[in-house]
């Protein structure tokens, strides 16, 4: 891990003194501007651009904790009091955008099924969905204390590829080449690859 510089420990003094209850509040906020957003007709298909709007934030939030290990271990700038919030919001806004596709969009329980089944993107991203039921279940002091530290973190492991197949779900909903979608996917990449094990090669 990096030494902190003197900036990254002012960063990290600054932050200390940031409740982590805060980022609850600011998402919960957020969403509910979202929602305003839509009923106020800030498009010509409100029900559409809420679901992409819940969805590209849950996005944006997945690569903010996705991103506080490697600002850790390259930068010294330490947000893991934050980390939790960050995950639990992520469910919190696919829910959302769950909630909208299924009750406002597609409407009926057949319809839910059917583009499940029959629609690839859709599918994935029912898959890392229901992946991350287990995740918000477990982000608590006592299901860390029950389950035991080594194996809270093999679960909570499944955040890897709950991020490859919300970005695939994106770039496969876009239909066609977007530039967006694509940078979330190799934004995704590039936070998973600095976990990898890396070996120095020894030189003579």
């Amino acid at each position: 891990m990096a030494v902190p510089s003197a900036a990254a420990q002012a960063v990290n003094t600054a932050l200390r003194r940031v409740p982590a209850w805060l980022l609850y509040g600011a998402g919960a906020i957020y969403m509910a501007w979202l929602f305003w957003q839509a009923l106020s007709g800030v498009s010509v298909e409100p029900i559409d651009w809420l679901e992409r709007a819940y969805g590209e934030t849950a996005l944006q939030l997945l690569v903010a904790t996705l991103a506080v290990t490697p600002l850790r271990r390259l930068l010294g700038i330490n947000l893991l009091k934050f980390r939790r919030a960050l995950g639990l919001l992520v469910f919190f806004f696919v829910l959302a955008h769950f909630l909208v596709w299924a009750l406002l969009d597609v409407q009926t329980l057949d319809a839910v099924w059917a583009d499940i089944v029959k629609r690839p993107y859709v599918t994935i991203g029912m898959a890392a969905f229901l992946m991350l039921i287990p995740l918000a279940a477990t982000s608590n002091n006592a299901s860390l204390r029950r389950m035991g530290g080594a194996a809270w973190r093999r679960m909570h492991w499944l955040t890897y590829p709950i991020a490859v197949l919300g970005a695939v779900h994106y770039v496969w909903l876009a239909r066609g080449f977007a530039l967006e979608p694509l940078l979330y996917l190799c934004a995704i990449v590039l936070l998973l690859a600095t976990r990898l094990p890396f070996r120095r090669v020894a030189t003579a």
